[in-house]
């Protein structure tokens, strides 16, 4: 059975849809979560989910090999970030090649880019009068937003749309097809073998 390791900033919302989707599948299971935030609500939905969580501080991620370490003791397959806010480190990303992807809540290239996620991405959606947004799951390299697009989905917008109006269309999107992209790189990666 594959096995999958979560990055989350905050709430954690993704990662419970996630962590429940593998639950139900024989193929794969969340195994860890991990947050850069000791607050984000992602570890209290973890652990009621019976997942291993743990929080780190920039030192043990980008100084010290604490958090790879970790990573390769649990023999982790594949890496998923989901709403994790840091900038993933070199070393890491070296340590696992193709295993470490992303969701951007926006149609990469546009959109991307340090500083831009959440409320920020989709401030800018509606300011610029974008007729569609929607999500792009990609692998991860040394560059926000950058690496190979693996799958994109998009929504409508309208004229009446806010913010908080394509951040919901948005989260839709990311509930019905991040748990099964995720599914599909496990299946058809051969570097996750």
């Amino acid at each position: 059975m594959k096995r999958i390791a979560i990055f989350a900033s905050g709430s954690g919302t993704n990662a419970e849809n996630i962590i429940r989707y593998f639950q139900e599948r024989n193929n794969a299971s969340v195994v860890q979560v991990l947050t850069n935030n000791q607050h984000a609500k992602v570890l209290d939905r973890s652990k009621a989910l019976k997942i291993s969580a743990f929080s780190f501080n920039r030192t043990a991620l980008y100084r010290s090999d604490d958090v790879l370490n970790l990573l390769q003791s649990a023999h982790i397959d594949l890496i998923v970030l989901a709403g994790f806010l840091w900038k993933f480190p070199e070393h890491i990303l070296a340590a696992f090649p193709n295993k470490v992807v992303n969701i951007h809540p926006a149609l990469l290239p546009k959109y991307g880019g340090k500083g831009m996620y959440g409320s920020h991405v989709h401030d800018a959606v509606v300011a610029n009068k974008e007729k569609e947004s929607g999500i792009t799951i990609h692998f991860v390299n040394e560059n926000y937003d950058e690496g190979a697009i693996i799958f994109q989905a998009k929504t409508i917008l309208t004229e009446t749309d806010t913010s908080e109006t394509v951040a919901k269309k948005i989260h839709e999107l990311e509930y019905a097809h991040f748990p099964t992209i995720i599914e599909q790189v496990l299946i058809s990666n051969p570097d996750t073998e």
